[in-house]
């Protein structure tokens, strides 16, 4: 058979709403279409910012909404009280590697330097074969241009083992996104 479906999602993104707000739109958007798609969301367990946008459509479109937060982020992020899960775990690097073994699949709405960090993990890890879950960018209205523009640098100065487009997909919109996902 080989095909296995998308069952869980696993989010990255700020706990700021950001200057744009179509990054709270697309986010709200996102986790409204996990529902209509019977997708599963794991994320950052912040009540704030994108991740709380994302998390409040989601649960609005009646999914399994698990948040996973460092105990040191808790006063930063508040901590999500109306999801279906919160694991308060020890620290960031428990936090990420909980995220990715809950999840089929990633994707990355506007964040800060926590996001790009775990952006830039999965692909790493990707890249590595620790595992090969797919992982979407969701570049809202161009936000991660110059992101990617880098790293069409980095690959154009042979830094990079692989064509990363080859790992990291992009989108402009949740839907765009999501229908990204339903064709793994």
């Amino acid at each position: 058979m080989g095909y296995m479906s998308i069952q869980t999602v696993a989010v990255f993104c700020g706990s700021k709403d950001g200057l744009d707000p179509n990054f709270l739109k697309e986010a709200t958007a996102f986790g409204n279409l996990l529902g209509t798609a019977g997708m599963n969301l794991v994320y950052g367990g912040g009540n704030k910012g994108l991740m709380g946008a994302l998390a409040n459509g989601a649960m609005a479109a009646g999914v399994k909404v698990i948040g996973v937060i460092p105990e040191l982020l808790i006063a930063w992020e508040h901590q999500h009280e109306g999801i279906t899960e919160l694991h308060v775990v020890s620290d960031m690097h428990v936090r990420k590697k909980m995220m990715y073994e809950l999840c089929d699949a990633a994707l990355v709405l506007p964040g800060g330097n926590g996001t790009l960090d775990e952006l830039f993990e999965m692909l790493t890890w990707n890249t590595l074969k620790i595992h090969d879950k797919k992982i979407i960018l969701l570049n809202c209205n161009g936000f991660y241009d110059h992101l990617l523009a880098h790293m069409h640098v980095m690959q154009v100065q042979g830094f990079l083992y692989e064509n990363f487009e080859d790992r990291l997909m992009v989108a402009t919109t949740a839907k765009e996104a999501m229908d990204l996902l339903e064709s793994f």
